[in-house]
């Protein structure tokens, strides 16, 4: 790739679905947690 490429960036709406695909990631885990420690108590 060449310095005078233009930046490989997603666009906007692939940024939006990343950030919106981590929160739910970052929530099932979370769940997951509370889950295993309601389980275990």
């Amino acid at each position: 790739m060449l310095w005078s490429d233009p930046r490989d960036e997603p666009s906007q709406e692939a940024r939006e679905v990343q950030r919106r695909l981590r929160r739910t990631a970052l929530l099932i885990a979370l769940l997951a947690l509370v889950g295993a420690a309601l389980v275990l108590v």
